[in-house]
This record gives structure tokens, C-alpha cells and sequence, in this order.
């Protein structure tokens, strides 16, 4: 199995769905796992704790849809019953469920990512609802992108890029992964590079942390952050 990071997606096979299955859930949860097992959906890959590794185990998310009351649902699953991994959608395939309104505007967000070379992928609430066909989008949901970058100046191209997106009330939200994993919130990541923050927040598989040295992004974050 590949290096794990946040945002992935997980496939179970029948053996993990068996082991997350079997333990103790409320009927709400478990009507949702079973829906979740019976139509092969993934589950995404979450902060893992510093045990994981002896552990077996991988730590899992699962944010519900309405009809499961939009519940969060943190599980975990043996390492050997993950049958293989994956990513969310690219922001193509979320177009036609945003408003009419907000459509002209993500189409030019389409165009000037892809003029940084970048290449959008869409978690939260639009991206679940790609995936599964469920209702976890509300009128109040953000976009929230997560996107790749290779360095802090092709973090900034993007960041750029991210800040002329307006389309009234879509608010436009997510990450920029570094090399190795670590993420930094994209508004975050601007304010901090234009001086008006003295540090920026780092989440990483293991944890978060704060970080004031630019020079970092510059190299494979892997061992640089908890």
C-alpha cells in the first residue's frame, strides 16, 4: 500500500467492512455503514494517531448525509482490509451541481488553475455528494478544494488563482498540499505570505503545527512536521 495522506479515499474490502461492521454502533450509524458497505462507497483517510502504526490500524471518517442526520463518524479499520485507495473528484465533476449563477465563475477558476498547471480535487460536502449521490450538500456549503502544489511559488500562482474565484454566496474554501503531505489552508497561506501573519498553521497525517520558516516548503515536508 501506498503512503497514506489526509483526504484520501479508502475502499474496504469485505473482510475490513466486516471488522467495522462488527463493532458496537447506534442504529442510525449502522443503517449508514451498511448503506456505505452494500453500495462499495469509500471512507477517507483522517488524522492518525501516533499508535497507528503498531496498532494495524488506519483511522477513518465518514460525514453522513441528511438522510443519517449529517452525522460525523470516525472509525478504524486494520490496514489489511483496505482493498485499495484513492482520490476525491476533480471540480468538473461537481460544475453542474452548483447554482447557475456560480457557474461562469467556476468555469474561469477551471481555467486560471489550469493555466498554474494545478489540478483541483473536491472533498467536503459537494465532493461527497459526487461520490455518493446522497444529499450532503446544504445552501450554506462551501467548495472546498484540496490542490497539490510543488513549492511556495507555485503555492502562490494557485493561492491567487483561488482568491479572484467570486461567485456571491459559494464560498470558495480548502488546501494547499505540499510534497509529503502537509497542508496549509489556502486563505491561511495568503495572509501569511503577504506579512499579515507571523506563522502558518501545518496539518500533516500525525498532526498540526505552526510554522514560520518559508524556507521548508521547499523541500519534502514528510519529516518536517508531527
Amino acid at each position: 500500500m501506498r503512503r497514506l495522506h489526509r483526504h484520501q479515499l479508502a475502499w474496504l474490502s469485505e473482510p475490513g467492512w466486516a471488522a467495522v461492521l462488527g463493532r458496537p454502533w447506534d442504529p442510525e450509524a449502522l443503517a449508514c455503514l451498511h448503506h456505505w458497505s452494500a453500495h462499495r462507497l469509500p471512507l477517507v483517510v483522517t488524522r492518525q494517531p501516533h499508535d497507528a502504526e503498531p496498532s494495524g490500524l488506519i483511522a477513518l471518517g465518514l460525514p453522513c448525509p441528511a438522510r443519517w442526520s449529517r452525522r460525523r463518524l470516525s472509525l478504524e479499520a486494520p490496514r489489511s482490509g483496505i482493498a485499495c485507495l484513492g482520490a476525491f473528484p476533480g471540480l468538473a465533476a461537481v460544475q453542474a451541481m452548483v447554482p447557475l449563477s456560480a457557474r461562469p465563475a467556476l468555469r474561469h477558476l477551471v481555467a486560471d488553475l489550469d493555466a498554474c498547471q494545478a489540478a483541483p480535487r473536491v472533498f467536503g460536502s459537494y465532493g461527497w455528494q459526487a461520490i455518493s449521490g446522497l444529499d450532503h450538500v446544504r445552501p450554506e456549503s462551501d467548495l472546498d478544494l484540496v490542490v497539490d502544489v510543488d513549492g511556495p511559488v507555485h503555492a502562490d500562482a494557485v493561492a491567487r488563482a483561488l482568491g479572484r474565484f467570486s461567485a456571491g454566496w459559494l464560498r470558495l474554501d480548502g488546501e494547499l498540499v505540499f510534497e509529503g503531505g502537509a497542508a496549509v489552508a489556502w486563505r491561511e497561506w495568503m495572509a501569511w505570505r503577504a506579512g499579515s501573519a507571523q506563522a502558518v498553521m501545518v496539518k500533516t497525517l500525525r498532526g498540526v503545527s505552526l510554522q514560520r520558516d518559508g524556507a521548508a516548503f521547499d523541500r519534502d515536508l514528510t519529516e518536517s512536521f508531527p
